[in-house]
């Protein structure tokens, strides 16, 4: 359901081209700070999607049936920004003239959740194309799941724009990759091919055919040779619109600094502001009179029309979706766990995740394959996959199907060999407010997921990551596997909830708190490839303390020792402590699943817990320094502050002296 678009009156369209220009001109001069040439260079492209070719209606930034828009190239966010208060969101003319200064909606970057009509945080480059590759799964993903009754109540596209930098980057290529394997004909992106990066002409670091790579990847690609001439940019974007079968590139030959008589086709114009003189010039060569941040009433016209045609659309599909909902009732409940209240796991359910994995003496990486399954009955929007490790990540769902380019019903992605894609994909399909998705790897390759887990965390998105193998545990595959920096390396991106659960208590509570319980926001779990013991527990315990991020495991009166430790190291506290006690030294054991939620605890809570007057004693396999945070400086961290080494898992244990008898001899070594 598309309404005819305006026919283009090109001296109004040229007009408002000028002024997204001028406009992208004065706000970086105001800030003294910012990307001028590329909004300049890509006005005539904003022009033609904002008032010919994107459905989306300002008034309703969240409708779920809106196309989608990505700046990837997120340095050129002034494009942007003068693209949405033009067609009439929530973003005034003070609010450009705040561009770049602090608590302003017109920050340095487009970020999600601070701009209406920012679909996601884009700046760190290629990381908004693979989002987008991710938004355009979940559409096909719906289409999949409610289409084919009547009325289509998922018809969007995804488009977006990437410079050279997205080009050059891997994760982009990855991603890409994934794309045209699937054959997402849902996204539609401009290569924004205006030959300069920073440092000068892109020849002196990138010369090969992109067009022919990216059609080797199975995409459509079409080719603007001047990506100033609007009618050939709608040509193009219309022609990407109507293939199904493959993703499309439109490559766009743009001049950077569009109308600068001494910046144009300079690297000058990247990241410099235009100053007060070139900005005269500018003016003058555009023929451009108003002063700074006034726009001519024409101009807001052109754009007004199209978001009143976007808003029509919009009452028409409510309509439309209300009669939907009563003639397929299954589907309309279907609906609303996607998009609805029932997207999270229900408040009562991680009593039957408990149930599924209380007792359970495995590895916590196969409790966590079966907590998975049992909150994916409740929870038909979970998808996710493995980076080529389902068998070891034991991130399958059970009967949920695969996703495949003939078949995109299923539950279950194939991301293969990419790990930084795949995260920044899970962004993606995060981000599309349908799904709650997750990624599976081992825990020592988090670090080609790391830039996409910490955009995750800046935007408080519900995305998920399993991470297996945690450790020294590992066994014979050695350093080059085995995690020892990892966990913390992760713990310091704020906002990213790690757990490292010890039994299938924790791992069950920790896969319900990741799936439904507090706020939006991202979740890695660590699990163990060796097998664990279930811990015992005290009378009455309440598995809702998990969720407090550290609770007291063993209490004991007159306890000189307070064992802190995480993951399989919790049952290890537990027997070094039974030897302590055999000596006549009492501890105390803390378990601490989450470390970044225990800190968010008051401060009450947080000194019960630890208690006071022990020796602090952290025990976890990996490096142990940034303990001290939690056990002071007078406190004893035991760890691994070296890579591991090829051998079984209880081998390396001992080797590291991570053993009942090594620890309780390393506490009384500390207690003299």
């Amino acid at each position: 359901m598309h309404y005819a678009r305006g026919s283009m009156d090109t001296s109004v369209s040229n007009l408002a081209a000028n002024t997204l220009r001028v406009l992208a001109m004065d706000a970086v001069n105001a800030a003294n700070s910012g990307h001028p040439g590329a909004p300049m260079g890509l006005a005539d492209l904003a022009v033609v999607l904002w008032t010919q070719v994107m459905r989306y209606d300002p008034k309703a930034p969240a409708w779920i049936d809106r196309d989608r828009f990505v700046l990837s190239n997120g340095h050129a966010s002034m494009l942007l920004y003068g693209a949405l208060h033009l067609a009439g969101y929530d973003l005034s003319i003070d609010d450009i003239k705040q561009f770049r200064q602090l608590h302003s909606k017109t920050p340095g970057h487009p970020e999600y959740g601070m701009t209406p009509g920012v679909e996601t945080t884009t700046g760190p480059l290629g990381q908004g194309f693979a989002n987008a590759v991710g938004m355009a799964l979940a559409t096909r993903m719906l289409k999949a799941r409610f289409g084919g009754h009547g009325f289509e109540p998922i018809t969007h596209r995804v488009f977006g724009i990437m410079g050279d930098g997205c080009m050059m980057e891997g994760v982009a290529s990855e991603a890409a990759s994934v794309a045209g394997h699937l054959g997402l004909g849902e996204l539609v992106f401009v290569y924004d091919d205006n030959h300069i990066t920073i440092d000068g002409k892109t020849d002196i670091a990138f010369s090969e055919d992109v067009e022919k790579r990216y059609q080797a990847y199975g995409w459509h690609t079409l080719r603007v040779a001047d990506g100033h001439d609007q009618q050939a940019l709608l040509a193009a974007l219309e022609t990407g619109r109507a293939e199904v079968e493959r993703p499309t590139l439109i490559l766009a030959r743009t001049h950077i600094g569009f109308g600068s008589p001494n910046r144009v086709d300079s690297s000058k114009a990247h990241g410099e502001p235009m100053g007060a003189e070139e900005a005269a010039r500018v003016r003058e060569a555009l023929g451009w009179t108003l002063p700074p941040f006034e726009v001519p009433d024409e101009v807001r016209t052109l754009f007004a029309a199209q978001a009143e045609r976007g808003a029509a659309e919009r009452t028409e599909w409510e309509s439309q979706l209300a009669e939907w909902r009563l003639a397929e009732p299954e589907l309309a409940t279907l609906w609303d766990q996607h998009f609805g209240a029932g997207r999270r796991l229900a408040p009562d359910a991680w009593k039957e995740v408990v149930a599924a994995l209380e007792g359970a003496n495995t590895a916590t990486r196969a409790m966590s394959g079966k907590a998975l399954n049992v909150i994916a009955k409740r929870m038909p929007n979970l998808v996710g996959g493995s980076a080529d490790l389902a068998g070891s990540n034991k991130s399958d769902i059970s009967g949920g199907g695969f996703v495949s380019r003939a078949d995109f019903s299923g539950r279950n992605i194939h991301f293969g060999i990419r790990e930084h894609a795949m995260a920044a994909i899970t962004n993606g399909l995060a981000l599309s407010d349908a799904f709650v998705p997750f990624g599976a790897t081992f825990l020592t390759f988090s670090d080609y997921n790391r830039p996409a887990l910490r955009l995750s965390a800046l935007m408080k998105i519900r995305a998920l990551q399993i991470f297996t193998h945690d450790s020294i545990g590992l066994g014979e595959d050695g350093p080059t596997h085995q995690s020892v920096e990892h966990v913390w390396a992760l713990r310091m991106i704020p906002g990213l909830y790690v757990w490292r659960p010890a039994d299938g208590v924790e791992t069950a509570m920790t896969w319900a708190y990741a799936a439904g319980e507090g706020d939006p926001a991202p979740h890695v779990m660590a699990y163990t490839r060796q097998n664990v013991p279930a811990l015992p527990r005290p009378e009455g315990f309440d598995p809702r303390s998990v969720w407090r991020g550290g609770y007291v495991l063993k209490e004991a009166e007159g306890a000189r020792v307070t064992f802190i430790a995480t993951g399989s190291e919790v049952d290890l506290a537990l027997q070094a402590g039974l030897r302590l006690e055999g000596a006549g030294v009492t501890c105390r054991v803390v378990s601490m699943p989450c470390l970044d939620l225990f800190l968010e605890q008051d401060e009450a809570y947080k000194k019960a817990v630890l208690g006071s007057g022990t020796l602090k004693v952290s025990v976890e396999a990996g490096i142990s320094a940034p303990w001290a945070m939690v056990t002071g400086l007078g406190g004893l961290n035991l760890g691994v502050d070296t890579f591991g080494e090829s051998a079984p898992a209880e081998v390396l244990y001992a080797h590291f002296g991570l053993t009942p008898e090594a620890v309780a001899e390393k506490v009384q070594a500390a207690l003299r």
